[in-house]
């Protein structure tokens, strides 16, 4: 019958859109991988000669009979140490707008004249210091979490990283890796896209000196 010679022309023609989609899907895929590979080792590249840099100044100074001062950090991790019993409302309203709702929870921030000022307003409730590149890398590796439509989604794919910060050319891991660790101009929203880092309870390093170390590994 004519309606049946219709019907199987229709799923023809579906089948041959969809087989198109597929391969095209696949080859947009396949050339992405490719430009992510090529970002990452430009960023590894850019990070060896940062260090190189670093130690060849370490070196004149030394040979000069001076010592060589790095520039001031531009990047913060803060974490949570107390909970909200006996924290004052501006106290707990920084604590808010820091994104640290509870104990051991950390977040990374930029570092400028109003984010130190209140880190010393909330400094009996929080521990900071300055991480390095390999710091950054487990954190998002290991205890990464992404934001999605208000929910707490895990690092499986870059395909989530590149719906959402796409856009401003961030389409993997290393691309938001490195967005925070130089401070990019789109830190806030990398930052932002990352939910707080959940961490192990902390570890007495010392009996006699109170050195407090959150466990990064798994």
């Amino acid at each position: 019958p004519v309606s049946y010679a219709k019907k199987i022309a229709t799923l023809k023609k579906l089948t041959e859109r969809r087989t198109k989609a597929a391969v095209a899907q696949k080859k947009e895929r396949k050339q992405k991988r490719k430009a992510i590979f090529k970002k990452a080792e430009q960023y590894v590249k850019e990070y060896r000669q940062v260090e190189q840099q670093k130690i060849q100044l370490r070196r004149v100074a030394k040979r000069g009979g001076n010592v060589y001062k790095e520039d001031d950090a531009k990047l913060a991790i803060v974490v949570r140490i107390r909970g909200l019993i006996g924290v004052p409302p501006k106290q707990r309203k920084i604590l808010q707008l820091l994104r640290l709702r509870q104990i051991n929870t950390a977040v990374l921030i930029k570092v400028n004249k109003s984010t130190l000022k209140m880190l010393r307003l909330v400094e009996p409730y929080i521990a900071y210091g300055y991480p390095n590149l390999k710091t950054v890398r487990e954190l998002v590796y290991k205890r990464g979490y992404f934001k999605v439509n208000k929910q707490r989604v895990p690092l499986t794919d870059n395909s989530i990283i590149d719906k959402a910060l796409g856009s401003f050319g961030i389409q993997s891991v290393e691309d938001l890796i490195h967005e925070l660790v130089t401070v990019g101009p789109n830190f806030t929203r990398c930052s932002n896209f990352l939910w707080p880092f959940k961490l192990n309870s902390p570890v007495v390093a010392s009996s006699y000196r109170r050195l407090t170390l959150w466990r990064v590994a798994m």
